[in-house]
């Protein structure tokens, strides 16, 4: 019965995302933590899909918009590829119920982290090409995922990295500003892997993952922010 359950739960997933997948092991591998293996974890796939996913959107963009200039595209680009963007996606394709993570992450609220979303997303594009080798089958499928969001693509202050705009919030309302602290490191150079803290006065400490000190440092500031503008 687990078994069948899982299989459908897979199918339900292959609809949404749009691909039936030859190797079924690849949409597995780009669901999994890094919480659940250091070895074998979406990263690589994310890596991988990172790249294709800046690729199809600045293509989409060159066709789309042939009278802007390179720096509003890239402008543009940033917006769509950014972490909130990706966490949108993450959410319409439900991925939060088909994350494979660890106990401890997953009590922590792991499955609804948006640095954890947005990683899978590229974690699944990664896949996605892996499978099928072939970009005239990916661009489809990742413009669908976008299509809500392709209509009015404008440019925003969220082109600014999380860590600056968590200090521009605070310092706007006269709150001390945010305090860093790496809490864990795995692995060993240039393979590591950090989780950092962040303190901030009246809110409780949150964590932030990622392969480098500043990559954790923007995972939780993006975090903090999504819950402050939730309370505001």
């Amino acid at each position: 019965m687990i078994k069948a359950q899982s299989k459908l739960n897979d199918e339900r997933l292959a609809r949404r995302i749009g691909y039936q997948f030859k190797q079924a092991e690849l949409l597995k591998l780009a669901l999994t933590h890094r919480s659940v293996s250091h070895k074998q974890n979406y990263e690589r796939l994310e890596f991988l899909g990172d790249s294709l996913l800046g690729m199809i959107i600045a293509n989409y963009l060159f066709t789309a918009y042939p009278s802007e200039n390179e720096g509003r595209l890239t402008r543009m680009r940033a917006t769509l590829v950014r972490q909130e963007a990706l966490g949108k996606i993450a959410n319409d394709l439900k991925l939060s119920q088909s994350l494979i993570l660890s106990t401890g992450e997953l009590k922590s609220g792991g499955h609804h982290r948006e640095s954890i979303l947005a990683d899978t997303v590229e974690a699944i594009i990664g896949a996605i090409y892996v499978d099928c080798a072939d970009l005239t089958v990916l661009e489809p499928i990742v413009l669908k995922w976008y299509e809500p969001y392709l209509d009015h693509i404008e440019p925003t202050d969220q082109l600014k990295d999380p860590k600056s705009r968590l200090q521009e919030y605070l310092q706007a309302r006269k709150k001390p500003l945010p305090v860093y602290e790496v809490v864990d490191i795995q692995g060993d150079a240039p393979n590591q892997h950090f989780k950092v803290e962040c303190e901030i006065e009246g809110l409780p400490t949150m964590q932030g993952e990622g392969a480098s000190r500043r990559f954790a440092e923007q995972a939780v500031a993006a975090d903090i922010l999504k819950l402050l503008e939730h309370k505001s």
